[in-house]
């Protein structure tokens, strides 16, 4: 399973998404690494199709099933209900990651 977290510099939200998908997958009890991709200035959030920060990526998949067509490529908060991607999104992305 590869999972990916990108983000830009400045980011509030991005260490606390980190937390929370590490404590989630430790409760499911997933062992797999998290890789923290940089998005540094606009030409990589292009070639990284970035459509905000905090972004996970599960085998390549955004967490948030109703995004995966977007193609956007610039440095911007990623807005979540609540500010962080869910629990309950990060729960349901890692199942279907499994299932598959």
């Amino acid at each position: 399973m590869r999972i990916e977290v990108l983000y830009f510099e400045d980011c509030p939200n991005y260490r606390p998404a980190v937390d929370r998908l590490r404590a989630v997958l430790r409760d499911e009890g997933v062992h797999a690494d998290v890789t923290e991709v940089r998005a540094n200035d606009a030409s990589t959030a292009q070639r990284l199709q970035f459509i905000g920060s905090p972004t996970i990526r599960i085998n390549g998949l955004d967490i948030e099933a109703d995004v995966r067509a977007l193609r956007a490529g610039a440095l911007a908060c990623r807005r979540y209900s609540g500010g962080l991607p869910s629990e309950a999104m990060i729960r349901e992305a890692l199942k279907e990651a499994l299932e598959k």
